[in-house]
């Protein structure tokens, strides 16, 4: 079959031991990053197989109608990014595993960075130091203050875990079967979500961006928060209401924040609020940008693969599209 992956900027996956699983296969890597349709069509006119890298490149009707070839998109984890509609409807199967048996390490090791960095000042003391001054401000401690964990899904789980080993209270919320996973595991959970805001000193989000999750943090939410506290977010910048966030900062509640997720992306513009602010720290998206992650994550990308060259497609999301296959099959 004719593979093609978009948007591996670093030619990665060539390198990793799982890419063995496509011998045989004729693939195609691309490392640059364009969502211009013209430039896509034309690349991808005879791919069979498209193999994304989580969302960085949308996938919607009008480059699909160009591409007459393609049959299974094979990616991981949640799909915003694609029509699932319009792939059904043109009968390409769509492989996603929900990866729901293990957490990314990588994204919440990432998420505990971010905290300390910001808690203690590392990327603006670095740059004080680079320019010739010593010691800028004073950070904080971590021990004795409380850790908020919105969204208490596998990596909040894991984060909630280093929060207890660094000497932090925990604090939960989330939706009510994911609290009473919270309670099992000996955290305390918040009363209401106001509460949840206004006493964290810490908030780290974790949650899936679906639909009912959009803009679920606003402005009102981040306004209750202390002004020494701090708002992570290594899930996604949707999440937040838009704007809210930039205001927030502005308005001086919380007083810091710790960013990896962006509404557009990849940000390439200095100028971005976000970017020109002191007390913000900001990574490019790299929460599962891992040689260890990759393995895991492009394992499954490529069993799916195999799976379907097999005639037994597996982690379906659109099964409707067995209909569209069937009918066009008859017809």
């Amino acid at each position: 079959m004719k593979i093609s992956i978009l948007d591996d900027y670093f030619d990665t996956l060539r390198t990793l031991a799982c890419f063995q699983k496509l011998v045989g296969h004729e693939v195609t890597v691309w490392n640059d990053h364009t969502q211009d349709i013209d430039a896509l069509a034309p690349r991808l006119k005879d791919t069979e197989v498209l193999v994304l890298i989580r969302e960085r490149t949308q996938i919607r009707e009008p480059l699909l109608e160009r591409l007459d070839a393609l049959r299974l998109i094979s990616q991981r984890s949640v799909y915003p990014h694609i029509d699932i509609d319009a792939c059904t409807r043109r009968g390409i199967i769509v492989s996603s595993d929900q990866h729901a048996g293990s957490p990314s390490y990588a994204a919440a090791e990432l998420t505990w960075g971010l905290i300390i960095a910001a808690m203690r000042q590392i990327p603006q003391q670095m740059s004080a130091l680079r320019a010739g001054n010593w010691q800028i401000g004073v950070g904080s401690n971590l021990r004795g203050k409380t850790l908020g964990i919105y969204g208490y899904g596998r990596i909040g789980a894991t984060v909630a875990g280093y929060g207890r080993a660094f000497g932090m209270n925990v604090l939960v919320w989330a939706r009510e079967a994911s609290l009473q996973r919270a309670r099992s595991e000996g955290y305390a959970v918040a009363q209401s979500k106001r509460e949840f805001f206004e006493s964290g000193d810490v908030i780290s989000l974790h949650m899936r961006l679906v639909k009912e999750t959009r803009g679920i943090v606003t402005k009102n939410d981040l306004s209750r928060m202390k002004p020494s506290a701090l708002l992570v977010n290594t899930s996604r910048a949707p999440l937040i209401e838009p704007g809210a966030l930039v205001g927030a900062l502005r308005a001086g509640r919380p007083c810091m924040a710790a960013i990896d997720v962006y509404e557009e992306e990849p940000l390439r513009d200095p100028d971005h609020p976000l970017l020109k602010m002191e007390n913000v720290v900001c990574t490019p998206h790299i929460g599962y940008v891992t040689r260890d992650e990759y393995e895991v994550q492009f394992a499954d990308i490529f069993d799916q693969i195999i799976a379907y060259a097999a005639g037994t497609p597996i982690n379906v999301v659109n099964p409707k599209v067995f209909d569209t296959l069937k009918n066009r099959g008859a017809s």
